[in-house]
């Protein structure tokens, strides 16, 4: 290797091969990444996840997996539109345990990550028949999560409205609110939520399972929390 490295320092460059070409940014092949957190307690098997989610997302060119450690996954293509139709589509989850996704600028390290917010459809229960809109339906969702909108997307489902609300994932689900109609008369409004996967029966939420829950309860049935 050394002799070629002298070689190629003694020859006489041409003017053809003189100038130095210059390689920048924009002339790179494209990269679109998609940054996924795992959570679950089970190692990850990296053909299962991508044999999992190739007919899932329909990537015409594909897309590489690469494991960074911690549960955390990279995804790659090369198609920025396939990149947003994921991220649009949350969520997603493997082996019933949520995987939390966001687009991934490639500057940030990866330990700075927080993978706290994944987006749901949720399904609002029992509004009354004449307040059924979407001002109702969001103003209840208002406190839950982040309201997203979907404009051009089904939102009355006929016995429910569907609001679109993006949710911290280290919170326990509400499962409803109390709303009011004149003259103090209250009503429970319910929620449920689309494509919901495993979760903490404990606490209620989504980023770990029973067996790693800092919530637990005593055996009078009284709630407490590990310190």
């Amino acid at each position: 290797m050394d002799e070629l490295t002298n070689h190629r320092n003694g020859l006489t460059i041409s003017d053809k091969e003189g100038p130095t070409f210059n390689l920048k940014e924009e002339m790179a092949t494209p990269k679109f990444i998609i940054v996924g957190k795992f959570h679950t307690i089970w190692a990850l098997n990296m053909e299962a996840i991508a044999s999992t989610f190739k007919p899932l997302w329909r990537s015409k060119n594909g897309f590489k997996v690469k494991n960074m450690g911690n549960h955390i996954v990279l995804f790659t293509f090369n198609n920025k539109l396939k990149v947003d139709s994921i991220l649009s589509n949350e969520p997603w989850s493997f082996d019933k345990h949520l995987m939390v996704l966001q687009r991934y600028d490639k500057d940030t390290p990866i330990e700075d990550l927080t993978f706290n917010h994944t987006s749901f459809w949720m399904q609002v229960h029992d509004i009354p028949v004449r307040f059924m809109n979407q001002k109702v339906a969001k103003g209840i969702c208002s406190t839950v999560g982040t309201i997203i909108r979907k404009p051009n997307t089904e939102v009355d489902g006929g016995s429910f409205m569907r609001v679109r609300v993006s949710l911290d994932v280290t919170h326990p689900l509400s499962r409803g609110r109390m709303v009011s109609i004149g003259q103090g008369k209250e009503q429970w409004v319910s929620f449920k939520y689309e494509r919901l996967p495993n979760i903490c029966y404990w606490c209620y939420c989504l980023n770990h399972d029973d067996r790693d829950c800092e919530v637990w309860f005593d055996n009078e049935g009284s709630l407490k929390v590990e310190e």
